[in-house]
């Protein structure tokens, strides 16, 4: 897998990738490429066939084996050019390839085609070299400049032109045609016509060989093989037509008109070419030229323009003119193409593409080298070689366009691209293999003197049939690696960054993204982990592996098999070298015998050089090996850091919000806490001073704002054992229905001083009695009501309840200022009370609904709200509570005044003696024999001589801890010494009584006195005495209507603890009656007992 793109590799592919120079080498035409009219590009293709090797080749036919077989070799060989060609113009027009990536698809596969590559690379130079020689020829010719310097200048002044490509090309070619065409069949034509005697002595023309002017089998054959040379000018026609526009579905004529005449159509201009050849050849001789110089293009049009001028120096200058015209119309091509294809070449061997206006240089080089060599002087021996390389190749080609693919033995698309390609396609490259075995059997002779002469015609039928044959065989299977991927619309690519079209793009899971072509191409590191089994090693593995024994198959990797296939292509490089040194007439005995020695002498040199080739091979790749281990390990480093950076990020971020969170947790906290701080501080000064103040009134506003206090600590601790997961549970016996009541009563004189309506709405039959939570129950309820009161300025608030299935489901609805929909989901969080202005001026730390949430969610229950700003809010809470059908009862009240049994002794441990007084002051009067102790030290000794029953042990102390006095009393008093720690220290907080821990309860402070009295009956087992019972409710007194209208005050007056008032309020009851009377004296009674809990209750049930 890559990593990031390194931004020196996006720069160069970009670089590669700009089409001003590049001209989408190595690359699908993509359609803003394709950009000219049908009748530029037809005229531009048109324009390569002007090349005056046409005339040489023809001549040299001519003279050597007479008129009958030159002209019959030149129909055949216009007729093949026709048929052969065809198929491949079409397809790269439509394809909008090359004849290289054409190639690929075609049967070859992506490293099988390098080899066609070579050959038609080889091909554009060599043709090159041929038509500069004749321009450089004309040049001496009508100037005297030096041949040397001529090469020099005919070679090289086609690079300016070439070097950008079709922009340049379609302009040279549309200016230097009418030159061509007037000049090359006007004068033809005006000699054809005036003088007829020249034509019948051409008509009769004997060759060198052709002793008797009639035909020959085997000299038409050697004249076939010499024009089939120029097979591979198809290809360049193909380069030209790529950038032809696609064609219309309907079918287009214009298109047809200007693939045919740009493409095959060469044939034809070709043919002419070469039958002018051939008369101008004869013609020539009939003017005195010599047989050397009779077959030279500018010697046969020099002696044309002679005859049609009468002027021999306007003749020089006619030829010159046309004789440059036509070289540089071809040469450019040549060199364009030859660009192209050594690309095409050199990329897929070495991964690297420098640009292709570097291999146009050096094409050009090339062929300058090979002209200052004298590649005239063979010319004749290394056509006759070099068209049956390409008879294999170009008959491969044509066969599986023309009929595999019409046949559906291939797939009916040209797929070009590295990432869906085999590396080689056994169609292409064993039809090849098959024609240049065939062919070079005959051109040595061993098939005879008849097959010798038509050796090239033998390739190209042998590969034109085995390639169908072949993907018949193979069933197509080497065609596609991969199935390629299809998109709808154009990518950018992951390496160079650029937007290319479907047809250009592949999808890579080295890159995780879509690459280009090229990119694709040019990536080494890769090594094709996106298709199996389609490299060529592995493709040669595994056809040795079929054809070997199965024991040879543990030596195919082998240093040694490597070496025995690096000395067996060296020696065929060799035998080729040689036996085209030997090839054709002169080639002595001692000649050849020198040769064999020099063959055998090189075979040591040649063995150490490939040892040393396998042993660097075996070094790369071991090394290759070992980096990719080590890349995979710091790769796996490198993402163990990203997820250590994102980890440490995450956990930034979540302690600067924690931060922020903590500062506005102290400012609201600041106010939450001084407002009653105020009260119990202020009301604690009047005391002091002995004010005017009712002991039992101030009572109750410091209880108050002391509940108020405990409760803002206790959500604070709430959302810790949350956040830590301890949390407790209990299942209580709930009097839901006088609890509703009671929560509903407690809220509705807040509301009523705000001036609204506060109604409970019970719609089903809600059982008296349910299972749950009691404490946490009755916090989200008050946590629901209190938000409902505080944030309504107008209107009220309703509790409706439903039951069914044992599932409540309590809706609070107000009238409040509504809540933004952005912060339904916010106020759940802990410390956030919304964005409205309205809500900030309202006392709270945003707590109350994050607790009422997570408290629901512990119940088993959920909470949901709708809301709509400025009209109101909806909670709707859905419960577990299940019914309770019998209730054990009690005549008991609620408040405990002792404890049936012996007398129990408490050992008071705290260093605080103001809590030595409030235990002391709650305890005794209970029945329990206090003992106080300040440290560790003095509690030890208590128990030790003692022996107490129970401990209440604070945590927070000089000296040792709570802890480690409670492990020292359990090691000293043992099991049946029950500890109770007493503490502020909330965070260790721990139930106990598992058998493990060292105490047996926790009661946190501030101390609820209920709390901490149930915490002693249940680890000491007692059982309570309780004050004398009110009266049972069934004998309670009813209340008139009218009564109950002026309940009101009353009830808030004893929620408040206010008794003065409470006791006024009930001196002013009207009685309507008897009954009245009795209700209004049993308030007197709990009114002189100072009960205001049970006033409440009993305005409550009498409301109810």
């Amino acid at each position: 897998m890559s990593g990031p793109v390194q931004p020196e590799r996006r720069t160069y592919n970009q670089w590669v990738n700009t089409q001003t120079l590049e001209d989408y080498a190595l690359r699908h035409t993509a359609s803003r490429g394709r950009r000219w009219s049908h009748w530029t590009i037809a005229n531009t293709a048109l324009g390569a066939a002007s090349f005056l090797a046409c005339e040489a080749i023809g001549g040299t036919i001519t003279l050597q084996f007479g008129f009958v077989n030159a002209m019959t070799a030149i129909l055949a060989a216009t007729v093949i050019f026709l048929v052969i060609g065809a198929p491949i113009a079409i397809c790269a027009a439509r394809e909008g390839l090359d004849v290289d990536l054409l190639t690929r698809g075609a049967g070859f596969g992506y490293l099988g085609s390098t080899v066609t590559s070579l050959i038609y690379a080889s091909f554009t130079f060599l043709l090159f070299a041929v038509e500069a020689s004749i321009m450089a020829f004309a040049i001496g010719l009508a100037t005297g400049l030096p041949v040397s310097l001529a090469y020099v200048v005919s070679a090289l002044g086609v690079v300016p032109i070439a070097l950008y490509g079709m922009k340049a090309i379609t302009r040279m070619q549309l200016v230097t045609q009418p030159i061509w065409l007037v000049l090359q069949f006007g004068p033809l034509a005006w000699v054809l016509m005036s003088e007829p005697a020249a034509v019948a002595a051409w008509a009769h023309a004997q060759g060198v060989l052709d002793g008797g002017g009639s035909g020959n089998l085997i000299l038409f054959g050697l004249a076939l093989s010499t024009i089939l040379s120029l097979l591979p000018q198809i290809g360049e026609q193909a380069d030209y037509l790529r950038f032809l526009r696609r064609p219309s579905r309907g079918g287009d004529l214009r298109w047809w008109a200007a693939v045919l005449s740009g493409g095959p159509g060469w044939g034809v201009i070709g043919g002419l070419k070469l039958a002018a050849g051939s008369f101008l050849a004869v013609f020539a001789l009939a003017h005195h030229v010599g047989l050397a110089q009779a077959d030279s293009p500018p010697a046969m049009y020099a002696v044309m323009f002679g005859e049609v001028t009468g002027r021999p120096d306007v003749a020089l200058a006619l030829m010159l003119v046309f004789v440059v015209a036509c070289q540089m119309k071809i040469n450019v091509t040549n060199v364009y193409a030859g660009s192209i294809a050594w690309s095409n070449f050199f990329a897929r061997l070495t991964h690297a593409h420098p640009g292709r206006v570097v291999w146009l240089v050096f094409n050009a080089v090339l062929a300058l080298l090979i002209m200052e060599a004298g590649i005239l002087r063979t010319m004749s021996t290394l056509l006759a070689l070099y068209a049956n390389l390409a008879s294999g190749w170009i008959g491969a080609l044509s066969a599986d366009l023309m009929v595999s693919k019409p046949l559906g033995l291939s797939p009916r698309g040209v797929e070009f691209r590295r990432a869906y390609l085999y590396d080689v396609n056994p169609v292409g490259v064993g039809a090849m293999a098959l024609s240049l075995v065939t062919s070079s059997s005959a051109l040595t002779g061993v098939l005879g003197e008849t097959a010798q002469a038509f050796a090239p015609l033998l390739g190209l039928t042998v590969a034109f049939v085995s390639a169908p044959a072949i993907a018949l065989a193979t069933r197509g299977r080497f065609y596609i690696a991969r199935p390629p991927e299809a998109y709808a619309s154009d990518l950018r690519c992951t390496v160079c960054d650029i937007v290319y079209e479907p047809a250009d793009i592949v999808s890579c899971p080295f890159h995780r993204g879509a690459v280009c072509s090229l990119c694709c191409t040019l990536e080494s590191r890769c090594h094709d982990q996106c298709k199996d089994n389609s490299d060529i090693v592995q493709q040669a593995r595994d056809l040795l592996r079929r054809v070997l024994p199965s024991e040879a198959g543990r030596y195919l990797d082998g240093s040694v098999a490597h070496f025995l296939v690096i000395m067996l292509g060296f020696n065929a490089i060799l035998g080729v070298v040689f036996y085209w040194v030997t090839f054709g007439e002169g080639a002595s005995g001692a000649l050849r015998r020198d040769l064999e020695q020099i063959f055998v002498a090189l075979e040591v040199p040649a063995g150490i050089v490939a040892w040393l080739f396998v042993l660097a091979h075996n070094s790369r790749r071991t090394a290759e090996r070992e980096t990719r281990q080590q890349t995979a390990m710091l790769r796996q480093e490198v993402a163990a850091h990203i997820l250590t950076d994102a980890a440490l990020q995450k956990a930034r971020d979540a302690a600067e919000a924690a931060n922020a969170a903590k500062t506005r947790y102290l400012v609201a906290v600041s106010h939450e806490i001084r407002s009653p701080l105020n009260a119990i501080y202020g009301y604690a000064q009047l005391l002091e001073r002995g004010g005017a103040v009712a002991p039992v009134e101030v009572g109750g506003v410091i209880r108050q704002s002391a509940e108020h206090l405990t409760n803002l600590v206790e959500g604070l601790l709430d959302i810790s054992r949350v956040e830590s997961g301890v949390v407790e549970v209990r299942s209580d016996i709930v009097p839901i229905r006088a609890l509703l009541h009671h929560l509903v009563a407690m809220f509705r004189m807040q509301a009523a001083a705000k001036g609204l309506t506060l109604d409970l709405v019970i719609h089903d039959r809600l059982p008296s009695h349910v299972k749950t939570d009691e404490k946490r129950f009755r916090q989200i309820v008050i946590n629901l009501l209190s938000n409902a009161v505080k944030y309504t300025r107008q209107g009220g608030a309703t509790v409706s309840v439903r039951y069914r299935s044992e599932v409540a489901r309590i809706e609070i609805s107000d009238t409040g200022t509504g809540i933004h929909p952005e912060d339904l989901e916010r106020i759940f969080e802990p410390f956030e009370r919304g964005r409205q202005a309205e809500v900030h001026p309202q006392p709270g730390i945003g707590l109350g609904l994050s607790i009422t949430r997570v408290l629901t969610r512990i119940l088993g229950g959920d909470i949901t709200a709708e809301s709509t700003p400025g009209v109101g809010s909806t909670f709707r809470l859905s419960l577990m509570l299940p019914a309770v059908h019998q209730v054990g009862g009690t005549a008991s009240s609620d408040r405990i005044v002792g404890y049936q049994g012996v007398r129990r002794q408490v050992v008071v441990v705290d260093d605080d003696l103001r809590q030595h007084g409030f235990l002391d002051g709650l305890l005794t009067p209970l029945g329990f024999q206090v003992h106080d102790a300040s440290s560790g030290a003095e509690a030890l000794d208590l128990v030790a001589r003692l022996s107490p029953d129970l401990v209440l042990l604070d945590i927070q102390m000089p000296g040792d801890n709570g802890w480690i006095i409670a492990s020292r009393l359990r090691a000293l008093a043992g099991s049946g010494l029950r500890i109770v720690m007493v503490s502020a220290n909330a965070a260790e907080f721990s139930t106990g009584a598992d058998g493990l821990a060292v105490h047996d309860g926790f009661v946190t402070k501030p101390v609820d006195v209920d709390v901490l009295l149930g915490m002693i009956g249940r680890v000491l087992a007692l059982q309570w005495t309780y004050a004398e019972a009110p009266e049972p409710a069934t004998a309670m007194p009813g209340a008139s209507p009218g009564l109950r209208q002026q309940l009101g005050e009353l009830r808030r007056a004893a929620r408040m603890g206010h008794v003065r008032a409470a006791e006024a309020l009930t001196a002013e009851l009207v009685a309507g009656t008897d009954g009245d009377r009795a209700f209004i004296a049993v308030l007197k009674e709990h009114l002189e007992r100072f009960d205001l809990r049970s006033v409440g209750r009993i305005i409550d049930d009498a409301e109810s």
